[in-house]
């Protein structure tokens, strides 16, 4: 079975997260762009030789950098140091849903938060408390292109008006790892808002740079089902009734109630015109669709690596719900500041038992043994995947998948290989962007203080 020497053979072999965590380790070497029909992905920097001339691509793709930064690379490995859970975790939940040291359903305070918010903008309320009460320097988060406002960017936040700014989610590619620069040269902790993937990225470059590790002050996961690609988010706007993205305003892809409903709103808009799709149009019709390759192997969709984790309690009925979130705490940092953040008033918080957590997600345990089963016909086919450790799937594959799951776990991952050309090495072409009003931002120039309307995936739940 192929194994990858780079992050570049991790992305065309299809296993590439777009997490960015490669461009922040070798800023010389990688940059990261987006693929239309695969997400952010790294590119090799061409180094200039001698005669001034750019050397071979082949040159950059084999640099050290890009080498070194396999270690740190999510698409390519996962694990948990501890097959076992540590004392203070509860038992029950270790085996399918990783370390939890303590469940929460409830909402920010700030009801302009939790309207914000894609569920009950706790991750919001709860960085702004971090930046408030426990005087953080920032929150590292993903935030539509000022430019482009269906892509993203990676912001560093100062301030809670900031934060409300960019609340709600982001179902599109992002990177906000490749940025981590910002939070090591912070004047002090900071906090970093990612999907599971982006999150476990962290934890492996924090045991790389120092700096880096001190200047962690919090990690929140946001519980994720995978990674649409920019087709995606571009179809979802056709049926918004976009023909031209070069004219749109804003995009808002769920929030302002829960779950909320796509929003699009062109430059010349008139007031009160509404373009409009369900959460279940949206994402449910289209977006799930085009969710990336490495997001049908993905083991962890409720960010097993991070301090603190938030998703929907899907258990409940939605609609005249103003929000609600199911929070995780993971590690004893994580249980500290969330109730730190309950007894300074920013997060009504309830304790619920550990049975809430599969009774919100059951779409993702069963996605979580489907792993196992595509894993296994892919290493048969003597195909490339990630390497992943002490995270279950056999036993949730056996127990917990019906038969007919079973065989589209294994069965349907022969048809893929096909289907998604899986043997070939994915052709990674920048994608660009109608022309749009405004100047673009450089791909390492993204402003600490940010100015753009949403945040990514998301940073209020």
């Amino acid at each position: 079975m192929a194994r990858p020497r780079t992050v570049h053979d991790v992305a065309t072999g299809r296993l590439c997260t777009g997490c960015g965590v490669c461009a922040y380790l070798a800023p010389d070497e990688v940059r990261m762009v987006d693929v239309l029909d695969h997400g952010r992905r790294p590119l090799p920097i061409t180094p200039v030789g001698a005669a001034g001339r750019p050397t071979s691509v082949g040159a950059a793709a084999t640099g050290p950098g890009a080498v070194a930064a396999l270690s740190c690379c999510p698409g390519a490995r996962l694990a948990h140091d501890n097959p076992r859970p540590a004392p203070g975790e509860i038992a029950a939940l270790h085996a399918a849903w990783g370390p939890v040291r303590a469940l929460w359903e409830g909402y920010a305070a700030d009801p302009r938060i939790r309207h914000a918010g894609s569920s009950g903008g706790v991750a919001t309320a709860l960085a702004g408390y971090c930046l408030t009460g426990e005087g953080m320097a920032g929150v590292l988060h993903i935030g539509a292109r000022a430019d482009v406002p269906y892509l993203n960017e990676t912001r560093l936040s100062r301030t809670p008006t900031e934060l409300l700014a960019h609340a709600g989610s982001r179902y599109a590619p992002a990177s906000p790892c490749d940025r981590l620069d910002l939070v090591e040269a912070a004047e002090g902790p900071c906090v970093f808002v990612g999907k599971p993937c982006d999150v476990a990225a962290v934890r492996m470059a924090r045991r790389l740079r120092p700096e880096l590790d001190r200047r962690l002050g919090l990690s929140i996961a946001i519980f994720c089902a995978g990674t649409p690609t920019t087709r995606g988010t571009l179809e979802m706007l056709a049926r918004l009734g976009v023909p031209d993205p070069a004219g749109l305003a804003s995009v808002h892809y769920r929030g302002a109630g829960w779950p909320g409903r796509a929003r699009a709103r062109l430059v010349d808009d008139p007031p009160g015109t509404r373009r409009e799709l369900s959460y279940a149009e949206s994402w449910g019709d289209i977006l799930q669709k085009h969710r990336q390759w490495r997001c049908y192997l993905c083991a962890d969709h409720t960010g097993e690596f991070a301090d603190v984790a938030v998703g929907d309690p899907w258990y409940r009925p939605t609609g005249d719900d103003p929000g609600q979130s199911l929070v995780l705490a993971r590690t004893e940092r994580g249980v500290r500041l969330v109730e730190a953040a309950v007894a300074a008033g920013a997060l009504v918080l309830t304790p619920v038992a550990p049975g809430i957590l599969p009774a919100s997600q059951p779409n993702l345990l069963r996605a979580r043994g489907a792993v196992w089963g595509r894993l296994a016909t892919l290493r048969a086919a003597g195909l490339m995947t990630p390497r992943l450790r002490n995270l279950p799937m056999a036993g949730i594959w056996w127990r917990h998948l019906s038969t007919g799951e079973k065989l589209r776990s294994t069965v349907g991952t022969l048809r893929r290989i096909g289907r998604k050309r899986l043997r070939e090495p994915a052709t990674l072409e920048p994608y660009r962007p109608p022309v749009q009003a405004g100047p673009a931002p450089s791909a390492r120039s993204a402003p600490a203080s940010p100015s753009a309307q949403s945040t990514g995936w998301p940073l209020s739940k």
